[in-house]
C-alpha cells in the first residue's frame, strides 16, 4: 500500500516511544500527603486508603526517609490534633501537631520540601472548615484563624502554605499576614478549584474531618460549574497565590486543562482520596492492573495540563518514572 504518512513508525521501538512523547514528567513534580497523629506513637495504617500511614511525631524520620528512598522530595502535611474546639485553636497552636511536624522535618532535613494544609475541618469539633454563627460557617471570621494558622506553619519553618478552605479572601488575608510578618518568602499553594465532591470520603476517615452536620456545598464549587473555577484561579492570583490548584484530579481533567490554558501560572492537581481507593479495591478484586492504572490515570492528569501532582501514589510513580513506565 503506497502509504506516505505512517504514524505507527514512531511507535515501533521503546526507544522512539521515549523520544516522541509530548507529556514528561519526573518524580520532581510529585507531592506525598503525610498524616501526623499528635496522640501515636509510631504508625498506623489507615483502613480507608489501604498502603497509607498515620505517622507519630517520634516516626517523623520513618516518614520521611520513606519518601527520599523513593526520590519524592515534597509533602503536604495533615494533622490529627489531640483536641478540637468550636473554634479550631489547635490549628495554629505553635506546639500543635503541625508545628511540631514541620520543625522536627526541617531540623533534620532542611531540603526536604514541606507545604502544609491550612483548613480547620481537623480541628473543629464540628468538622467544618470555618468558624461557625449557628449553623452557617462565617467567612470573614474564620480569614482571620485561618491567617494565624498559615502564620503558625510558616513561624515553623513550613516552605509552603496551602489554604484549602474555600474561603472568600482566604488568600488575601494569609498572604497578607504572612508579608507583615517577615515571611513574604513562604510560598502560598491555593486550593483555587476545590469541587464539593463525593471522591473526599476515605481522608475523611482518615483525617477525622467529617462535618458532624449538614455538607461543605455552601463554600466548595458546584461539580456542575466550570467557569466559577477560572473566576476562583484569577481571583487567587490576583490576591497572591504563588500556584493555583484543581481538586480533584480525573473528574476534572476538563478542568485542569482549561486553568493551564487560562493562567500562566505553576497548576497542581490533586488526586484525592476516593480515586486511590477506587483503584485499590477495583486491584483487589481483580479487576485491573494496579501499576498501570495508576501509571494511565496519573499521565492523563499531566497531559491535562497539570504541573504537578499530589498523589497517594507518589512514592510508587517515582518507580514508574524512573522505570522509564512514565515519564
Amino acid at each position: 500500500m503506497d502509504l506516505i504518512h505512517r504514524p505507527r513508525r514512531l511507535r515501533r521501538t521503546d526507544a522512539v516511544r521515549r523520544l516522541c512523547r509530548e507529556t514528561r514528567v519526573s518524580p520532581d513534580s510529585l507531592i506525598y500527603p503525610i498524616f501526623f497523629d499528635e496522640t501515636l506513637h509510631g504508625i498506623r495504617p489507615i483502613s480507608s486508603l489501604p498502603g497509607q500511614y498515620h505517622y507519630g511525631l517520634d516516626a517523623v524520620h520513618q516518614a520521611v526517609d520513606d519518601c527520599l528512598e523513593h526520590g519524592v522530595k515534597h509533602c503536604i502535611l495533615f494533622g490529627l490534633p489531640a483536641g478540637k474546639d468550636a473554634c479550631g485553636s489547635s490549628a495554629y497552636d505553635e506546639n500543635g501537631v503541625i508545628q511540631k511536624a514541620v520543625r522536627a522535618i526541617k531540623a533534620s532535613y532542611p531540603d526536604f520540601n514541606v507545604i502544609t494544609d491550612v483548613c480547620l475541618c481537623e480541628y473543629t469539633d464540628h468538622g467544618h472548615c470555618g468558624i461557625l454563627h449557628g449553623h452557617e460557617v462565617d467567612n470573614d471570621d474564620t480569614l482571620e484563624v485561618l491567617a494565624k494558622t498559615a502564620l503558625s506553619h510558616a513561624a515553623a519553618g513550613a516552605d509552603m502554605v496551602a489554604p484549602s478552605d474555600m474561603m472568600d479572601g482566604h488568600t488575601a488575608a494569609i498572604r497578607s499576614t504572612l508579608d507583615r510578618s517577615g515571611f513574604s518568602r513562604t510560598a502560598i499553594m491555593a486550593y483555587s478549584a476545590k469541587y464539593a465532591s463525593a471522591f473526599y470520603g476515605p481522608f475523611r476517615t482518615a483525617a477525622g474531618s467529617s462535618p458532624s452536620f449538614g455538607n461543605r456545598k455552601g463554600y466548595q464549587m458546584d461539580p456542575h460549574n466550570r467557569r466559577e473555577a477560572l473566576r476562583e484561579c484569577a481571583l487567587d492570583i490576583e490576591e497572591g497565590a504563588d500556584i493555583i490548584m484543581v481538586k480533584p484530579a480525573l473528574s476534572y481533567l476538563d478542568i485542569i486543562r482549561k486553568c493551564a490554558d487560562s493562567f500562566d501560572y505553576p497548576l497542581c492537581a490533586y488526586s484525592v482520596s476516593g480515586e486511590y481507593a477506587m483503584i485499590k479495591s477495583a486491584a483487589a478484586s481483580g479487576l485491573l492492573d494496579e501499576h498501570r492504572t495508576m501509571c494511565e490515570t496519573a499521565l492523563s492528569v499531566f497531559r491535562a495540563g497539570a504541573d504537578m501532582l499530589i498523589t497517594y501514589y507518589a512514592k510508587e510513580l517515582a518507580g514508574a518514572m524512573r522505570a522509564g513506565e512514565i515519564g
